[in-house]
């Protein structure tokens, strides 16, 4: 019945919908790892198959030698000795020819993983554990104003760079706005994402992640360089303008970039040291940067956006594996997967909506 439990789940975002509760239209989006019916034992990669590989054959090793010293021993203890870890060497050696076989099967396999018991989970590093959980990567949308959760996804990929635009989508349909504020974290940011986002009525604000590194060395980062929509043109912390070093064309690495530089100035600074190794300062321009700037500045109008995402979107994740218990997921793969994950999402708001609206008048909405 998967698919009347997921239908019986949108049915109920829908009749919150018709209540009125989604007007605020913002809502914080998260994901989290779920553990699925699957040990860390029973999935592959091909870095654990080379791991255990090569832990067997340290193991061989060890015991190789062990055989040799109980050799030179001889006597009762020897003879006790040699058949068992004559049996252990067999044993490994058999391990290592099937891990042969499974690096082998890895070469074809979606993902470049092997579950054994459930074959859709995936290995999936877990923020804040630094260590993989073998499992599915649940996706919510929460709303802001009475934390409903107004549409969820499961799948087995890792990040959440791609999920922006299809989690907006389904939170945008479900919310029956005309728009809606999407507030996410920096997993979530991604230019071509965002760019989806803009013709859909989806109003993302991510914090933009920062990739160079330079102002944890003393180094000035791009957010140190003005740029001037009007004239085209940056300015550097020293005051100086970086124009247009050359037209963006259809041809060469980057023609979806605009390149801004003045070498004359940049030969004779004297804040060049904090500024870059090469001879000229280059600043890259996407072409689609008006959209990036447009969600920066709605950050900066919205300065706690990160405050009410995170205390919207991850206490549902707090109650529904509480709920769940340790194990988590009880069922295997990933349609089956869904619909255990509908249920939970099901039970989640129809215990919001009690609080809201207490038992009586939620049963007489529901049947009117």
């Amino acid at each position: 019945h998967g698919r009347a439990i997921q239908q019986t789940c949108a049915q109920f975002v829908g009749l919150c919908r018709e209540l009125g509760l989604f007007s605020k239209a913002i809502v914080a989006l998260d994901g989290s790892k779920f553990k699925a019916v699957n040990s860390r034992d029973n999935n592959f990669t091909v870095n654990k198959v080379a791991k255990r590989i090569e832990q067997a054959e340290i193991n061989i090793a060890r015991y190789l030698t062990a055989l040799e010293r109980a050799d030179r021993q001889g006597g009762e203890i020897a003879e006790e000795k040699t058949p068992r870890l004559k049996d252990k060497i067999e044993r490994l050696r058999q391990r290592i020819e099937d891990l042969k076989a499974m690096g082998a099967r890895l070469e074809t396999s979606p993902g470049g993983q092997v579950s054994l018991a459930d074959p859709d989970a995936r290995a999936m590093s877990s923020h804040g554990k630094g260590t993989d959980v073998v499992g599915y990567n649940v996706q919510i949308a929460v709303d802001a104003e009475h934390h409903l959760i107004v549409a969820h996804d499961v799948n087995n990929i890792g990040s959440d760079r791609a999920q922006l635009a299809s989690m907006g989508e389904k939170a945008l349909e479900a919310s029956g706005q005309a728009a809606i504020t999407v507030l996410a974290d920096r997993g979530y940011y991604s230019g071509d994402q965002i760019v989806a986002c803009e013709s859909k009525g989806i109003d993302p604000i991510i914090p933009k992640t920062e990739t160079s590194g330079g102002s944890l060395r003393g180094r000035f980062t791009i957010q140190d360089f003005f740029y001037d929509r009007d004239h085209d043109h940056y300015t550097c912390p020293a005051g100086h303008l970086l124009t247009q070093a050359k037209k963006r064309s259809t041809r060469g690495p980057d023609p979806d970039y605009v390149r801004y530089r003045n070498r004359e100035a940049c030969g004779a600074c004297d804040l060049k040291s904090r500024c870059t190794d090469e001879p000229v300062q280059q600043i890259r321009r996407w072409k689609h940067s008006d959209v990036l700037d447009a969600m920066q500045q709605r950050l900066e109008q919205m300065p706690k956006a990160m405050s009410v995402r995170r205390r919207t979107a991850e206490h549902p994740f707090g109650t529904i594996k509480a709920w769940m218990g340790a194990t988590h997921f009880l069922t295997r793969t990933l349609p089956k997967v869904k619909t255990e994950m509908s249920l939970q999402v099901l039970a989640y708001n129809l215990k919001r909506m009690m609080a809201l609206f207490g038992v009586g008048p939620l049963i007489r909405a529901m049947a009117a």
